[in-house]
């Protein structure tokens, strides 16, 4: 091997660490930049909402289009955990305005709650807060839909015979 060759393996061995560590810095500007607006930016609500649906919803489809059950269940279990948060945060405006950096705590939390291990903030939140509360009213909630929608057979069968009428 000549020392033409040595030198010039060592010269493109340089250049990928440059790239790796342009590819590192660009990655880190850029979750500082989404830092930075989810703590302070305008509008930081639309950038943590589609933080939170856009990459989950893709993969949603991709384990719709898969045979095994698991990947169903995962992502089921995080849009369990989104709806209820959902829920809770339109109900409770109040805390959402009060608590600071809510909006970058918030996109931290679905972040966890993807994270691709077993034990994500999806599933820990799943089994160790809602499961339990879902089986203790479970019977109840399942009684209120039957009355509910008991009223609202009733109800369309009345306007529908009104109509005809």
């Amino acid at each position: 091997m000549s020392d033409e060759n040595v030198s010039q393996d060592s010269v493109d061995g340089g250049g990928e660490k440059k790239n790796d560590l342009k590819t590192q810095a660009t990655v880190i500007g850029g979750v500082a930049i989404v830092v930075l607006y989810l703590a302070f930016g305008y509008a930081a609500q639309i950038l943590c909402n589609a933080i939170g649906v856009a990459y989950p919803a893709y993969v949603s489809m991709k384990a719709i289009e898969t045979r095994t059950k698991e990947d169903d269940t995962k992502w089921l279990t995080y849009w369990v955990i989104y709806g209820v948060l959902s829920v809770f945060e339109h109900v409770s405006l109040f805390l959402v305005q009060a608590i600071p950096f809510y909006w970058l705590l918030k996109c931290a939390f679905f972040i966890w709650c993807m994270v691709p291990i077993e034990n994500n903030g999806a599933n820990f939140m799943y089994h160790r807060v809602i499961l339990p509360y879902f089986k203790k009213y479970e019977k109840r909630a399942d009684e209120l839909l039957d009355q509910a929608a008991g009223k609202i057979k009733q109800v369309a069968g009345d306007v529908i015979s009104k109509k005809l009428s």
